[in-house]
């Protein structure tokens, strides 16, 4: 069973060819700063000789991202399959539906609920329902599966879960922290095992997770997507009173949710572009607004580890994941630098040099630290197998 899996960030597009059950990778892709200018384009497939790597580019939406990829994996000399008739699934590292947890085949209630919640996640879920609406017309033969971002996070205890809000708005409108990156949270817990991990998701969309034996216990996302962490472009944890007080100023309510979801977060500090590449660019060329930012988002980072800290009782390792959290050797040490007091040290070498998986955690450090390059994509691709299997069975 060949399945594609199409992973829709809020800047970026990730794509891998799977061939099922053997979790055998055919092909991979991936689009960067969508939306932004100098984008990127980057392909590879089994046996087709040299990378594709494509930069400056121009691609201002996701179906052109969607398109330049699917011409690639088809292409005489370049392609996986011969043609898209040989794609058996296309499943999607989907975030949030009303009414629907877990992996479900994609239907129409389940596009609706997508769209009931498009004001909870107006990035991901527009992303989405776009990339959906584009598979439908160019692959109309393949099924398509969601697999949602809220699963890993259905253990989260209800006193982590809930807001001090009045009960009744979780009774009746289900107002509750849901906690997404699901199926990089869950990579991690596997791949570190037993005992109390903060895993550190950190790229355009950013999170941490507190695991304990494998299992989800608290999530630094909230109701939406906006919340926790600084995001590249998003504004993470806000002063609710904040909004308000902005619409009486003369802001309308959308003009106020395009600037927490547009031109918030490391963008709206650094005043160059939410991407760290760029603020480490502008660090080094001595703009303190970039500073700001990358500090604001160090603080961020330890803070909610050191919370976690307290309600895991401990730390035995913590997980850097994400395109920051596994490139970014300065971002890794700033974070570290300032949890010495939970016994956390890195080998500064090990940190510098570390290409792929491994751990950077000095000799005599209480804690493990690792970094490991984030695999939502075989998640899924687990996930939506098994959906498919057990729809085929009837179950």
């Amino acid at each position: 069973m060949n399945i594609l899996i199409c992973n829709a960030g809020s800047t970026s597009l990730k794509f891998k060819l799977f061939t099922m059950p053997g979790e055998r990778v055919l092909c991979e892709g991936r689009v960067e700063r969508i939306g932004m200018g100098g984008s990127i384009f980057a392909y590879r497939c089994e046996g087709a000789g040299a990378d594709l790597l494509e930069e400056g580019l121009t691609i201002d939406n996701y179906t052109d991202g969607i398109d330049r990829f699917l011409r690639r994996m088809t292409a005489k000399d370049t392609g996986a399959i011969e043609s898209l008739g040989a794609l058996d699934a296309v499943a999607f590292k989907t975030v949030l539906s009303k009414g629907h947890l877990g992996t479900h085949v994609i239907d129409e209630a389940v596009l609706t609920g997508m769209a009931d919640y498009m004001t909870v996640a107006p990035a991901h879920n527009g992303a989405y329902l776009e990339a959906i609406r584009v598979f439908r017309r160019l692959t109309p033969n393949a099924r398509l599966v969601g697999a949602f971002e809220t699963d890993f996070h259905r253990t989260i205890p209800l006193k982590r879960r809930l807001f001090a809000v009045p009960y009744d708005w979780y009774e009746h409108h289900g107002i509750q922290k849901m906690g997404y990156h699901g199926a990089s949270h869950s990579y991690v817990a596997e791949r570190t095992g037993r005992g109390r991990v903060v895993s550190c998701h950190l790229g355009g969309s950013s999170s941490l997770c507190a695991m304990l034996d494998g299992v989800s216990v608290d999530n630094s996302f909230g109701f939406s997507l906006q919340t926790g962490i600084p995001h590249n472009n998003r504004v993470g944890e806000l002063d609710a009173f904040v909004i308000p007080f902005m619409l009486r100023q003369g802001m309308t309510l959308d003009e106020v949710e395009r600037a927490l979801t547009k031109q918030a977060g490391l963008k709206g500090i650094s005043g160059t572009s939410g991407d760290l590449r760029d603020i480490e660019r502008a660090m080094d060329a001595g703009s303190e607004r970039a500073r700001l930012a990358f500090d604001m988002l160090v603080d961020a980072i330890r803070r909610t580890i050191g919370a976690y800290a307290a309600e895991l009782n401990g730390l035995d390792q913590l997980a850097f994941t994400g395109g920051m959290g596994e490139h970014s050797a300065r971002l890794r040490r700033a974070v570290c630098e300032g949890l010495t007091y939970l016994g956390v040290k890195i080998d500064e070498q090990a940190n510098a040099l570390l290409s792929g998986e491994g751990e950077i955690s000095a000799a005599d450090s209480k804690v493990r630290v690792v970094v490991i390059p984030a695999n939502e994509e075989l998640m899924v691709v687990r996930r939506a197998h098994d959906c498919l299997t057990a729809t085929a069975r009837g179950v």
